[in-house]
């Protein structure tokens, strides 16, 4: 596949190929746009089925982190990097440490955190190289550190803004919520919801983490593939992205979908779909900005635990006004979403 060519390649500034024969690291980290400051996005440590497919996700993800900073306010540009988990290649603190003098290459243009595989652990190996490395332990009361937390606080109170806009209701008593993928992100939120009184439906890969889960929080567990079939008020998606498409929408029995997961719409007329449907979509990119929130202050060293928590209260009205912008003019919230986050980054 042609870069240039491919579908999710959007003038990207930079697309880097990185390998390391001694360690066997293969990775790549893409920068969407440094319009608003260096980038910002996490590392992914994932399995693809084709080297192809870790490129749409670089490109994807890298562009959903330039929106997610401009909406979130924060002074940074969005990249992300994928680090390729091969077999018979370890995630070795070695090949960390190559991972992180491939950062360091890019003269600070990319700062990273951990995602999806990764942990704070392996940030702080990373961190041996470069500088250029945020989500790194803290001690109490400091912003940053591991930022599923943030990321989970995010969800549950742009979630509250979307129950409140489309059922009237200002809090989760009784709320039906089905959340898909229990990890960090979303068993916190599990957590946060049930103490809330929400009614949950939860499923994982792992039926021991779903089983779990509904254990602690008086939860029904089901296989992963009915969660998406549940008759629930909220779907969540806290899982991998992609997950909304044009076999899986016309099956939601939901009024919302409000979730974690990046870039929740496998295309773009996925999120017409949900509007023709009269279902409420919280743009991924805004509802899950917690962690980046999180690690950024941390970055920058901008504000204690307290004022990153004071940011992330935000989210919630931001959702409110994408709601209210697509309500008066009939257009979807992700694409609400999209023009202003363009406009924020100068595209």
């Amino acid at each position: 596949m042609a870069v240039f060519d491919a579908s999710d390649f959007d003038a990207h500034e930079g697309v880097h190929f990185f390998t390391d024969r001694a360690t066997g690291l293969q990775a790549i980290i893409a920068i969407h746009s440094t319009h608003l400051g260096p980038a910002a996005g996490g590392t992914r440590y994932w399995s693809y089925a084709r080297d192809v497919d870790a490129i749409t996700d670089a490109l994807r993800l890298s562009r959903g982190m330039s929106y997610k900073n401009a909406m979130a306010g924060l002074p940074m540009g969005g990249g992300k990097a994928v680090v390729l988990k091969k077999a018979g290649v370890d995630k070795t603190e070695a090949l960390l440490e190559a991972f992180g003098g491939a950062i360091d290459s890019l003269g600070g243009r990319y700062v990273t955190a951990e995602d999806v595989g990764m942990s704070d652990a392996d940030m702080t190996v990373i961190a041996r190289r470069t500088r250029h490395v945020s989500g790194l332990p803290v001690p109490g009361g400091a912003a940053g550190g591991n930022p599923g937390p943030s990321t989970a606080e995010g969800v549950f109170r742009g979630m509250r803004a979307a129950v409140k806009h489309k059922l009237g209701k200002d809090g989760f008593a009784g709320v039906h919520v089905a959340i898909q993928g229990l990890g960090s992100v979303g068993y916190a939120l599990a957590e946060k919801l049930a103490a809330a009184g929400a009614k949950l439906t939860v499923a994982d890969i792992d039926p021991a983490r779903a089983a779990k889960a509904a254990q602690a929080f008086g939860a029904a567990a089901v296989g992963v593939d009915a969660i998406m079939r549940v008759s629930a008020d909220v779907l969540s998606p806290c899982a991998l992205g992609a997950g909304l498409t044009a076999e899986t929408i016309p099956a939601l029995d939901v009024a919302i979908v409000a979730g974690a997961a990046n870039n929740q719409l496998a295309t773009p007329d996925d999120g017409v779909r949900l509007h023709a449907r009269g279902i409420l979509y919280a743009p991924d990119y805004v509802i899950n900005a917690g962690g980046i929130i999180n690690v950024v202050a941390e970055y920058l060293g901008d504000g204690d635990a307290d004022a990153v928590t004071a940011r992330i209260a935000q989210i919630e009205g931001r959702l409110l006004d994408i709601f209210a912008e697509s309500d008066a003019s009939s257009t979807p919230t992700d694409r609400v979403a999209d023009a202003m986050a363009q406009k924020l980054i100068g595209r």
